[in-house]
């Protein structure tokens, strides 16, 4: 069951266009990620949804019930809307206890004393944070300011839990903990969600689905496996995952398959693009999918190892090969200035068009 249908938005800020024509449905109990980098649109749209922004044209639905539509003149303010808000900076009041930060929506609603007491408790418990609800915002950690404004924003059960980069103000090994606990909250509730975020590794692992923004459009929608392994455009195959860029131009184009060529070199790829001979063309290849021998492998360049860095649980290569520069990751230590076989598998190696 849908239970936010948004439908062709567009909003501009005067003459500047920042959502153009933007749909998706967000299904009951379901996580949808708005990802894409600083001016794509994501952060104006969840406002949109939310009602701090007005669009130009189109429409917003939840449960069926138009929350904006242009074309009846319908635009209800925020505070009718009834969404659960998280913002990134938490807001909460410095000079309010927890209780009362998590309590006030529930106030402003008028819910009698005992009941709003009990919710917030109830609230509280929920999310680990029942002893403390006597202390000020200025008393807790970032990861505890984090959770009493999620209880803020749950403690009337909205039909839908909007999140704007809920965990930017985390260090980044809280940043880890937190992703998985939200998303197991969010599982746990059975919460819909829709969630800002410009981190990949956050959007992967807490949604069911992402909207891919670029230039305020949906470039691509998708579960997270079919944006990280099969990307429908050079720009979603960059934005996602750590890779190889190589351009060059095609050599030979076999069904699906062409020869990617440059100075001194040669690579076979999956062609995503229409291709022909003599196109200008980019491989793009996940790190993790490049491997790294001693002897000649199939589809494998010669390249001078430059340096290796030691990440913990792995090592990251960097490698010259004439004019191409790029990396692979590896469980040993290699030698740098020696000159080693790095492979590229065929399937994995995904050609574009150039841009």
């Amino acid at each position: 069951m849908t239970k936010l249908s948004v439908t062709n938005i567009n909003l501009s800020y005067g003459t500047v266009e920042v959502l153009t024509g933007v749909s998706f449905h967000l299904k009951a109990g379901e996580v949808v990620s708005l990802l894409g980098a600083s001016g794509s649109g994501k952060t104006t749209l969840l406002r949109a949804v939310a009602g701090f922004e007005q669009p130009r044209a189109g429409s917003i639905l939840l449960d069926g019930k138009a929350l904006f539509d242009s074309a009846k003149n319908i635009n209800l303010p925020a505070e009718q809307r009834s969404l659960g808000l998280v913002f990134q900076s938490y807001a909460l009041w410095p000079h309010r206890t927890v209780e009362q930060n998590v309590g006030y929506g529930l106030m402003l609603r008028n819910i009698p004393k005992a009941e709003t007491a009990q919710r917030v408790q109830t609230a509280l418990d929920n999310l680990g944070l029942g002893h403390l609800g006597k202390r000020y915002p200025f008393q807790l950690s970032g990861g505890q300011q984090q959770r009493v404004a999620i209880a803020r924003a749950l403690v009337y059960n909205p039909p839908v839990i909007l999140l704007d980069e809920p965990l930017s103000n985390l260090d980044a090994k809280l940043r880890e903990e937190a992703r998985a606990w939200l998303r197991e909250l969010i599982v746990s509730m059975n919460l819909s969600a829709l969630c800002v975020t410009h981190d990949q590794t956050e959007a992967m692992a807490m949604s069911d689905r992402i909207l891919l923004l670029r230039n305020g459009r949906i470039e691509q929608e998708g579960s997270p496996q079919e944006l990280y392994g099969s990307p429908k455009s050079l720009y979603t195959a960059e934005f996602m995952g750590s890779n190889n860029r190589l351009k060059g131009r095609v050599e030979a184009v076999n069904g699906e398959h062409v020869t990617l060529a440059g100075d001194g070199w040669k690579i076979a790829g999956k062609a995503i693009d229409e291709l022909t001979t003599g196109d200008t063309a980019e491989m793009v290849i996940r790190l993790e999918k490049v491997s790294v021998a001693n002897q000649p492998t199939d589809n494998s360049l010669a390249a001078k190892l430059v340096t290796s860095m030691f990440l913990g649980d792995r090592w990251e290569y960097l490698f010259m090969c004439g004019e191409l520069r790029f990396r692979a990751f590896g469980t040993e230590a290699r030698q740098p200035g020696n000159e080693y076989w790095v492979a590229f598998p065929q399937e994995a190696s995904w050609v574009f068009a150039g841009a």
